[in-house]
């Protein structure tokens, strides 16, 4: 099985990838939670343009990956859990609720400290929230992200297999949790007890500070109740919040994919601070 993980590792992701992106966009179609406010078309040409982006820049800096690094701690049996001397699908377990929480204390950092925010407000600055808000990132940040995921597997000694299962559901509830959306209250509230539901994380993209101060989590949604940081729905409601940041709302910055990649560079707003704090 972890053998076949590994061998079929790019069809994994890819199948994984589209199936959750199609279903997802088909289910905003049928059952959408919000009116949309910038064209679709507009957005989703930007967003996916720096998907690709982001995908041609890992390529080029990093070929092997993050399963290219776990192989090479398992074959120098560095990591602390080669130290634990557990079963393998144990150590796959760990590792995965590990790496998730490592991602949301990253995500924490990208809020907290002004430079890294700088880079995060590509996410936040979109102007609607769909399946396609959950891909868009600065390509700085993606790299930042890749090194801190790099040396999380070396110093956990993360099994192959787990980085793989990581990533797809990673990538796959970040687009499900973006996904504009309409979930039966029933439906959001049992789900909230396992995963991150849209509902959830909408409430993160809200322009109000203390809410985007709020639900970091991308797949597990255990760690904002741990740690404190769960809100469980907008002030304003799902309907009447305003999605992105109030300071940046210039399309030409929010939308158009070469003011996305200047964003980091440029000042906020006169008055305004430049993180949610």
């Amino acid at each position: 099985m972890t053998d076949y993980i590994i061998q079929y590792e790019a069809p994994i992701r890819l199948g994984f990838f589209f199936s959750v992106f199609l279903i997802m966009a088909s289910v905003e179609l049928i059952w959408p939670r919000r009116k949309l406010s910038v064209s679709k078309v507009r957005r989703w040409t930007s967003n996916l343009g720096i998907v690709v982006l982001n995908t041609i820049t890992i390529r080029l800096l990093f070929p092997t990956a993050a399963v290219g690094i776990a192989l090479l701690a398992e074959s120098r049996q560095w990591g602390l859990l080669h130290l634990l001397q557990m079963p393998y699908w144990t150590n796959v377990a760990i590792s995965v609720v590990a790496l998730d929480l490592i991602i949301y204390a990253q995500h924490v950092l990208m809020h907290k400290v002004p430079l890294l925010w700088r880079l995060h407000r590509v996410h936040h600055v979109d102007l609607d929230f769909d399946v396609t808000t959950g891909a868009r990132f600065h390509p700085v940040e993606i790299v930042i992200s890749m090194l801190i995921k790099f040396g999380s597997v070396l110093i956990l000694g993360a099994p192959a297999a787990a980085v793989v299962i990581f990533e797809v559901l990673l990538n796959g509830t970040a687009m499900f949790n973006h996904g504009n959306v309409r979930l039966p209250p029933t439906v959001d509230g049992f789900l909230r007890l396992f995963l991150v539901t849209p509902d959830m994380h909408r409430v993160h993209h809200s322009v109000i500070h203390r809410e985007t101060d709020s639900n970091y989590g991308f797949n597990l949604p255990w760690w904002d109740r741990l740690f404190g940081t769960y809100r469980a729905q907008p002030n304003a409601g799902h309907t009447g919040m305003t999605i992105g940041l109030d300071n940046i709302r210039e399309q030409a910055l929010c939308v158009n994919l070469v003011g996305m990649l200047k964003l980091p560079f440029i000042q906020a707003g006169v008055g305004v601070p430049s993180s949610p704090q």
